[in-house]
């Protein structure tokens, strides 16, 4: 880790190991939000030296730590979707099932979410209603509490309209350990259902984009299903929601957490076709959509088949497959065999595909 900077002292941009722009440009841009390489040089380069031992390296979705003997899973996240309404879901029910899902994803069962709103003055009371009924539905579907928050306002034209940060707490069971670095080369890559779909809902709504047809966000919340998976007593090495940069962006920071590579088999992807025809519209990969209501299980090869019935079991895992396997081949890489049977390299986002889907 770098040393942290002194008070008052520049960053140091040739020092930075990152492409463009952000060397190249002394400010944020959009891409820093979309949770790939952008997103990750700026935590490595900026925020870790910054923050210096206070830091726990660390610094996943979701950390757990032992308090008076008991094992708690903490995470926390800001919302800023704009529309505010799309498809299948809002920003309200989206505060609830990201921070539920993160704690999810280390295996936790949520307890309690804190709620937080930066409003922009002169936003309509009746649309700041409907967000706060959505969430609060949202919190009684997942069977969490909302105990704290806090509100601000800021003036017009310095916000837009309503932004939403949630804080949540869960439990672990004894024995749990789902990380990044457990997955293991021969281990197996599952997901729970069909990729891409919140992004696309997302964008059918925003700029007047029409598909043809209505896609819906699959926001939902996944600690039901992770619990069931669970009680099949598998080892399950490595959950992961693939939401900002989607299963491409999921995959690559596993990989190189864990030191192994990942090989994705392209006609395995279970991508909808309104999904593969909005992306060829676009110009985008199916890959890289935002995911709202879908995990990525990565486990051993004996206990697959044991999961994928107890995923397909439950209501937000009845299209469960695999998508791929761990190997010991091109470690920190995740590649696709295409249905060409040739090969190709999925790797990070550089900047941000689609804006303010989160």
């Amino acid at each position: 880790m770098a040393e942290p900077l002194a008070a008052g002292s520049d960053l140091d941009f040739n020092a930075w190991v990152c492409p463009a722009p952000l060397r190249d440009s002394p400010a944020i841009v959009m891409g820093h939000g979309g949770g790939g390489v952008l997103s990750a040089e700026l935590i490595e380069h900026l925020f870790l030296p910054a923050y210096g031992e206070a830091a726990d390296a660390q610094l996943g979705d979701s950390a757990v730590v032992e308090v008076a003997g008991i094992r708690l899973a903490f995470s926390t996240d800001s919302y800023v979707v704009k529309p505010l309404f799309f498809p299948g879901g809002s920003i309200g029910d989206l505060a609830v099932n990201g921070t539920v899902n993160d704690l999810a994803m280390s295996g936790a069962s949520p307890l309690v979410l804190s709620t937080a709103f930066i409003l922009e003055e002169g936003t309509p009371l009746t649309e700041l209603g409907r967000v706060a009924e959505a969430l609060g539905a949202a919190a009684r579907k997942a069977g969490v509490k909302l105990v704290t928050g806090d509100t601000k306002v800021v003036d017009t034209g310095n916000g837009d309209s309503v932004f939403v940060n949630t804080a949540g707490i869960g439990v672990l069971a004894d024995g749990v350990d789902i990380r990044p670095e457990r997955a293991t080369a021969s281990d197996v890559v599952i997901v729970s259902g069909e990729i891409g779909v919140h992004g696309v809902a997302v964008m059918s709504c925003r700029e007047g984009l029409e598909f043809g047809t209505t896609v819906r966000s699959d926001s939902a919340p996944l600690h039901g299903l992770v619990a069931a998976m669970l009680a099949t007593g598998a080892d399950v090495h490595v959950l992961r929601d693939p939401t900002r940069g989607g299963v491409a962006a999921s995959l690559n920071e596993i990989a190189k957490a864990a030191k192994v590579g990942f090989a994705l088999v392209e006609r395995d992807l279970p991508i909808p076709q309104t999904v593969k025809d909005a992306c060829g519209l676009l110009g985008l990969d199916p890959l890289y959509v935002a995911n709202e209501g879908k995990l990525l299980a990565v486990v051993p090869a004996d206990d697959v088949d044991r999961v994928l019935e107890a995923m397909r079991a439950h209501e937000y895992g009845r299209d469960a497959c695999v998508i791929g396997s761990c190997v010991d081949e091109h470690p920190g890489m995740v590649v696709a065999k295409t249905g060409l049977g040739g090969t190709r390299v999925v790797d990070l986002p550089v900047g941000e595909q689609l804006p303010r889907i989160c």
